[in-house]
């Protein structure tokens, strides 16, 4: 649909996936409409559980929107958003196995390939399963890493902690 905008507006068609430079600002596209869903989602169920009562004695008070979004809505947010900030740091090395996998080919592999995807490609159709298995364990280290990294940062910049 995209290429025939391009068309119809006189340009040539793109080759979002076989092109390295376009797969992947099509892959950073596609999975932030994919994951947004679950983030409004999220943040909505965080907004209806503030205290209406709260913007009512902003209100009261003399706080405008904007005083009462920095004053109450944003700290209200602020434990849900570290939670989803935590699952993210934790998540970052995954970079989306399936979707990566289902969308790239040999054309990309030079830009498109992530660690999972080069680590399915050295073991499973290479054979080479012990480094393979090395590449993804040091992948699992660093993914802990991150994540106690983050945890920390929690605690001591929002003084929040999970458990």
């Amino acid at each position: 649909m995209v290429n025939q905008l391009v068309v119809a507006f006189g340009g040539e068609p793109i080759f979002f996936l076989g092109d390295g430079t376009w797969f992947r600002i099509t892959l950073i596209l596609s999975d932030v409409w994919k994951e947004f869903g679950f983030g409004t989602i999220v943040f909505l169920a965080s907004l209806s559980g503030i205290n209406p009562a709260l913007y009512e004695a902003a209100e009261v008070d003399g706080a405008n929107r904007f005083k009462q979004t920095l004053h109450i809505t944003i700290p209200a947010l602020m434990p849900i958003t570290i939670v989803l900030m935590t699952l993210s740091i934790g998540n970052i090395l995954n970079a989306g196995f399936d979707q990566v996998f289902n969308l790239y080919n040999p054309l990309v592999y030079d830009k498109g390939d992530i660690i999972d995807t080069f680590v399915y490609r050295l073991g499973i159709l290479n054979g080479k399963m012990s480094f393979a298995t090395a590449v993804g364990l040091f992948k699992s280290v660093v993914a802990t890493i991150l994540i106690v990294i983050s945890y920390r940062m929690a605690y001591k910049l929002a003084n929040y902690r999970v458990f």
